[in-house]
């Protein structure tokens, strides 16, 4: 089944952008905790490559959750998952390929300007990463 139209279904995407952020935040209270624990057990010597070992962290925590849920604890937490455009749960792959289109949007700004645009402007509330891979963020469906 494909992604719901926006149109037909706008259910699926209300609040999706408030809502992404909102888990934004979560997801980033729980990199940084993570982070820290892991620097006090290195005898702080992980503030020598702390921005390497904060991204590493937030890269395997962001493609493990969409792997396994297709949302991240935060995305759970605000109800909201990603579905790629045949409507099936993300794989793998896709998982890390949008963790990747993440990231690299994170590193250019303009990118991430852009992507902020596109989610506040497009039907289906969609990113930059979302738009090339065909993804979106829906509210999550009773299960």
């Amino acid at each position: 089944m494909p992604l719901p139209t926006p149109t037909a279904q706008p259910e699926f995407y209300e609040d999706v952008v408030s809502k992404r952020f909102m888990a934004w935040i979560v997801d980033v209270i729980l990199i940084s905790i993570v982070t820290a624990i892991l620097t006090v057990f290195s005898l702080f010597t992980a503030l020598f490559f702390l921005p390497f070992l904060y991204a590493s962290i937030g890269f395997i925590y962001r493609w493990v959750g969409l792997s396994r849920h297709s949302a991240t604890i935060g995305m759970r937490l605000m109800a909201v998952e990603f579905r790629k455009s045949d409507g099936e749960d993300f794989d793998g792959a896709t998982a890390f390929l949008h963790t990747a289109g993440y990231y690299a949007s994170v590193a250019i700004f303009p990118a991430q300007l852009v992507s902020i645009t596109m989610m506040l402007l497009s039907e289906r509330r969609q990113g930059l990463t979302d738009m090339v891979l065909g993804t979106a963020l829906l509210n999550a469906r009773s299960r």
